[in-house]
């Protein structure tokens, strides 16, 4: 295979991982009831709810605008010092962090393809990394990581929760540029979403894999260099019949 590119950056999410169904109200009664096992005095789940959802969700909102991540650790903050939740040697803020994002990993499942796709590549001698938006603090994404057994494919990750901006910013993608020492014509971007991964790619001057996995319509005036209805597509791309 004459694979025509050096390294290859991967989004994460709907990209190698489907996210099942996201819903907040599972891990934060996990998060609940941890407390209350506790022995903390809490409000009524639905208003500990009701609370954290008018802090994050407006985080999130903002986001899309500025490109500065929301960060959940900053939302659970707020939350704890509204309700006056003590923190200490038993209940810390990595701990409640834990809770909470082990239960919403639990519905997380890498793609089928996945693992012997990026296997075949690593074998080339492809360089691989992630970049990925992501309200989630970096060591519980370096968790799950490792929980999917794909940590060892990639040498570096990129996590919009740890850096200035989040996708389609060019910054998160210069990161990668300068971790790899490559012009980014060398860079092949995969990833699912239009907006942030394939303009975001292509305003660095890196070559996109829209990720199609869904047979959406391309939207008018989008051009991704190659679109792949599976991973494996990949492996067609030197024959240039995507």
């Amino acid at each position: 295979m004459n694979f025509p590119f050096k390294a290859i950056g991967f989004d994460w999410a709907y990209t190698l991982v489907d996210l099942g169904k996201e819903d907040d109200r599972k891990p934060l009664q996990k998060m609940f009831s941890f407390l209350g096992q506790k022995n903390i005095s809490l409000p009524g789940f639905e208003e500990f709810l009701d609370k954290f959802r008018k802090i994050f969700r407006p985080m999130i909102e903002s986001s899309l605008t500025t490109n500065q991540e929301a960060r959940f650790e900053v939302a659970l903050k707020n939350l704890i010092n509204h309700f006056g939740i003590p923190l200490n040697a038993d209940i810390t803020l990595n701990k409640l962090l834990e809770v909470y994002y082990l239960e919403v990993y639990s519905e997380r499942k890498v793609y089928p393809e996945v693992v012997s796709v990026l296997r075949s590549f690593k074998n080339m001698g492809a360089r691989m990394g992630i970049i990925s938006n992501t309200t989630n603090p970096v060591f519980m994404k370096e968790k799950e990581m490792q929980a999917t057994g794909l940590k060892p494919f990639f040498e570096f990750a990129i996590y919009s929760s740890d850096t200035p901006y989040r996708k389609p910013h060019p910054s998160i993608f210069e990161l990668a540029m300068t971790h790899l020492d490559m012009n980014p014509a060398e860079i092949l971007f995969v990833g699912d979403n239009i907006s942030m991964d394939v303009e975001g790619a292509q305003g660095v001057g890196m070559k996109s894999a829209w990720l199609n996995r869904g047979g959406k319509n391309l939207p008018a005036g989008i051009n991704p260099d190659y679109e792949l209805h599976s991973l494996e597509d990949l492996f067609r791309i030197d024959l240039a019949v995507l």
